[in-house]
């Protein structure tokens, strides 16, 4: 019997994607402080060696987590984004779907890499321009799936306001269970949305 033999470059992508991968729900379940490079070998089922191969320290590897949440976070919400439905209760969903990232277990590890790069200067560096990115591209997904005009005057402020309120929600759902307040601040917020997005109605405005 022939057996296809793996090319090498195509394990050590593999065995990378699923320490970033272990890293990100170790983060997740246990935080910062008990994310270590030891059980997230031992969650992604790697040796330890092989471990320190890719990443030799703690460090290293989760600054590549960072790099590599970024790139979740974006593809999540284009997934998400892509199955909005159309008309009247799209903005609705629009808010559903960005309340649902910021309330997801990426979100989660994401938070615990802010907190650390609060006092962690080198981590800090990473997640900053990280950061900056994922939040562009959070702006520009939300303002197509509105199909906001940014260029009257207020709307990029009104996107913007909307993934600050979601983000917010988001922390407060970290503590406790904040579905159903959730529910009424985004139902209230999509009635704003609307009527402030609507440029017929702003055109009837005195």
């Amino acid at each position: 019997m022939t057996t296809t033999r793996v090319p090498q470059g195509e394990r050590s992508r593999v065995m990378r994607q699923r320490l970033l991968e272990a890293t990100v729900e170790c983060l997740v379940e246990h935080g910062w402080s008990g994310t270590s490079t030891t059980l997230v070998s031992q969650r992604a089922g790697v040796s330890r060696g092989a471990q320190l191969h890719h990443f030799p320290s703690k460090s290293d590897l989760v600054l590549a987590a960072v790099a590599h949440l970024s790139e979740v976070r974006g593809q999540e919400l284009r997934v998400a984004a892509a199955g909005l439905p159309e008309g009247e209760r799209r903005t609705r969903a629009v808010l559903e779907m960005l309340a649902d990232h910021f309330t997801s277990p990426v979100f989660a590890a994401a938070l615990e890499l802010w907190v650390a790069a609060r006092t962690d200067a080198e981590l800090r560096a990473a997640v900053g321009p990280l950061e900056q990115r994922v939040g562009r591209e959070a702006h520009r997904i939300a303002l197509d799936a509105l199909g906001a005009d940014e260029s009257r005057p207020g709307v990029r402020e009104l996107v913007q306001a909307t993934l600050d309120l979601v983000r917010g929600l988001g922390l407060a759902d970290t503590i406790s269970d904040d579905a159903a307040r959730r529910r009424r601040i985004l139902d209230r917020w999509a009635r704003t949305l609307d009527a402030a997005l609507d440029p017929d109605a702003a055109a009837e405005a005195p």
